[in-house]
C-alpha cells in the first residue's frame, strides 16, 4: 500500500512539474514579451511581441533591420531598398516620388510597418486607417542617433544582443578614425557634388547633413558648410573663388558623372581640384542613408583624404 501511494505521488508531482514548466515556457524560446515604444511622431506604439512580418518603407529602415538580424522578417520593402544585396528578392511596395501602394502592403499582412521622415504623417495616418501598425523611424542628425535607431529597430524586432555587439563594433571604428585623424594639421576644402544638371549651379550639401558631419570627421573641411541649406546651389563663379582642393562626385553612381566628364565641363577647368587630378567618384548611398554603412562612408572619406594616416 504505502509504495502504491508514493508511485501515486510521483506520478503527480510529474504532472504538476509540467504545468509549471509550460506556463513559464522553454527557455530556449521565451514567452513574447510586449513592446511599448514612443516613435519619431510622439506616438506609442505597442505590440505583443517582437515584430515578425515588417514592411519597411525607407531603405536606411531596411538597412538597420538587415544589420540587426532581421532580414527575414521583412516581408515588403519600398522601391529604392537596394542593400543588402538580398533585400532585393523582397517584394517591393512602391515608394517612386512618393507613391506606395497601400494595397499591396496590407496583402503581405504586416504586424509592423516600420515608416521613416521620407514619409508624411498623412501616409501614415491612411496607413493607420487600414489596421496597420506604423512606427516611423525619426531621421538621425549623427552616428549616436544612427547607434539609437538601431537599438530601436533591435527592439522591434527583438535582436537587441545583436544589435548590442554591432554598436560596438561601429563605435570601435569610429574611434580609430578619430584617433588617426586627431593627428592631422591640414585640411583640404572638399566639395561634395550632389547635382551638377546644371553646371552652373550644382547642388551640393550643406551644414547639419551627414555628409558635412562625416567630412570632419575624416579631417576635413565641406565647402557647403557656409550655405544656408542642407541642400543648396552654388554657382561656378562662387566654387571658383572658394577653389575646392577637393571634388567628391556623389552623383557618380547614379548620374554616371566621372572626373573625365567635369574636366570637360566650361570653366570647371580654372578650379584646383581639377588641376591637380583631384576628383573622385564617391558611391553616395554610404553618406546618404542614415545606416551603419555611414561608418564605412567615414572609413573611405578618411582614407581617401588622408592616406598618409593609414599606412
Amino acid at each position: 500500500m504505502l509504495k502504491k501511494t508514493s508511485s501515486l505521488l510521483g506520478v503527480i508531482f510529474l504532472v504538476i512539474s509540467v504545468f509549471l514548466t509550460a506556463c513559464a515556457g522553454d527557455k530556449g524560446s521565451p514567452t513574447p514579451q510586449s513592446v511599448t515604444m514612443t516613435d519619431g511622431l510622439g506616438r506609442t506604439i505597442e505590440l505583443s511581441g517582437p515584430a515578425l512580418r515588417i514592411v519597411s518603407m525607407a531603405p536606411s529602415n531596411t538597412e538597420l533591420l538587415y544589420a540587426v538580424g532581421a532580414g527575414s522578417q521583412v516581408v515588403g520593402r519600398d522601391d529604392f531598398s537596394d542593400f543588402p544585396e538580398e533585400a532585393k528578392d523582397v517584394a517591393s511596395i512602391g515608394g517612386s516620388m512618393g507613391n506606395y501602394n497601400n494595397e499591396s502592403i496590407v496583402s503581405l499582412t504586416p504586424d509592423l510597418v516600420l515608416a521613416s521622415e521620407l514619409n508624411t504623417p498623412e501616409q501614415v495616418a491612411a496607413l493607420e486607417k487600414l489596421g496597420l501598425k506604423v512606427y516611423l523611424l525619426p531621421n538621425p542628425t549623427d552616428l549616436e542617433g544612427v547607434f539609437t535607431n538601431l537599438r530601436t529597430v533591435a527592439s522591434l524586432t527583438g535582436k537587441t544582443a545583436v544589435a548590442e555587439k554591432l554598436i560596438q563594433e561601429l563605435q570601435a571604428r569610429v574611434a580609430i578614425v578619430e584617433e588617426k585623424m586627431a593627428g592631422v594639421e591640414s585640411k583640404p576644402l572638399v566639395f561634395y557634388e550632389l547635382d551638377a544638371t546644371d553646371q552652373n549651379a550644382p547642388y551640393t550639401s550643406g551644414p547639419g547633413t551627414f555628409i558635412d558631419v562625416l567630412l570632419a570627421k575624416a579631417g576635413a573641411k565641406n565647402l557647403g558648410s557656409t550655405l544656408g541649406a542642407a541642400w543648396a546651389q552654388i554657382s561656378l563663379e562662387e566654387l571658383l573663388v572658394q577653389n575646392p582642393e577637393v571634388i567628391l562626385l556623389g552623383d557618380a553612381v547614379w548620374g554616371g558623372i566621372t572626373p573625365e566628364i567635369v574636366a570637360q565641363r566650361a570653366g570647371w577647368e580654372g578650379l584646383a581640384a581639377v588641376q591637380n587630378g583631384m576628383v573622385y567618384p564617391f558611391d553616395d548611398n554610404l553618406v546618404s542613408r542614415p545606416g551603419p554603412r555611414l561608418v564605412d562612408g567615414l572609413e573611405q572619406l578618411a582614407k581617401l583624404l588622408h592616406p598618409e594616416q593609414f599606412k
